[in-house]
């Protein structure tokens, strides 16, 4: 079995492994897993010229690696798969600087692969939907702030937003912002004088609108920033007949959990693991 770097000819054989592999893990992403071809973290495992096996873990932001794309042929299986393009994956992302790579866990083979390869379970992504019993009406911004659509010469400011309201983890860079704006749906943000302070973006979902991203600055928390936009979006969304408005947040987000239930949100039976590898440690 031979192991090296994807390129950009690789794109109908990763193709082919997305349709027809035994196991196909794709995280939830702005960007389609081919598109990550030709960046230097994705590889392949072949063997006598066929693809056998795929992995691309990109970092973005710099420190924070996502495991993007896993997948195999059924003539190997998950764990061989694995075990062949983690040896090589793992030594790149460490040379590179990486801290942690991460992993939204959506199926049970998955999980266990993980488990048994020394990842550790960090918390869990938590599914809401808003109930539709009470319209929330939209509070009254402090003197001074203001809600506006979001343009496209606000997204440099909207990063730096984002940068300042999550950890490291869960921030999302200025390329994945570019990235997200183009499919958002709707997209405002609450701002001063001062600069943008507050953001979300949301997205058309299957059965209506997901809030897929929202964030306050730290310092601007508090104000009911976070109210606003999440009960504009919802009267928007309810005006064009969304049937269905959802959204997601970390298990142990106690601020976001409360807004989310004071808004008429609840949570479903749907929620996703979170792994992690800390690269310092080695597990």
């Amino acid at each position: 079995m031979r192991v090296r770097r994807a390129s950009r000819d690789d794109q109908q054989a990763v193709a082919s492994l997305l349709y027809f592999g035994l196991h196909v893990h794709r995280h939830l992403d702005w960007r389609m897993p081919l598109e990550w071809l030709g960046v230097p973290e994705f590889w392949v495992a072949e063997h006598k010229g066929r693809l056998l096996a795929a992995l691309a873990c990109p970092p973005d932001p710099p420190a924070i690696a996502w495991l993007r794309l896993f997948t195999h042929h059924q003539e190997i299986n998950a764990f061989q798969a694995w075990d062949i393009l983690w040896e090589a994956a793992k030594k790149q992302i460490a040379q590179n600087g990486c801290l942690h790579l991460a992993c939204i866990v959506q199926e049970d083979w998955m999980e266990s692969l993980l488990q048994a390869r020394g990842f550790n379970h960090l918390q869990d992504i938590l599914f809401l939907e808003w109930e539709g019993k009470r319209l929330p009406t939209v509070p009254a911004l402090p003197l001074g702030l203001q809600l506006r659509s979001m343009r496209p010469d606000d997204l440099p400011a909207v990063a730096v937003v984002d940068a300042a309201a999550f950890v490291p983890l869960w921030q999302n860079s200025l390329k994945t912002l570019q990235d997200a704006y183009p499919q958002a749906v709707y997209a405002t943000i609450v701002e001063s004088e001062a600069g943008i302070l507050g953001y979300q973006l949301s997205t058309q979902s299957a059965f209506g609108v997901h809030l897929a991203r929202l964030a306050v600055r730290p310092e601007a928390q508090g104000q009911g920033i976070g109210s606003v936009l999440t009960a504009d979006l919802i009267q928007r969304a309810f005006a064009q007949g969304a049937a269905r408005i959802s959204v997601n947040t970390q298990s142990d987000n106690q601020a976001s959990l409360a807004l989310y239930a004071k808004l008429g949100f609840r949570q479903t039976a749907q929620r996703y693991p979170v792994y992690t590898f800390d690269f310092s440690t080695g597990k």
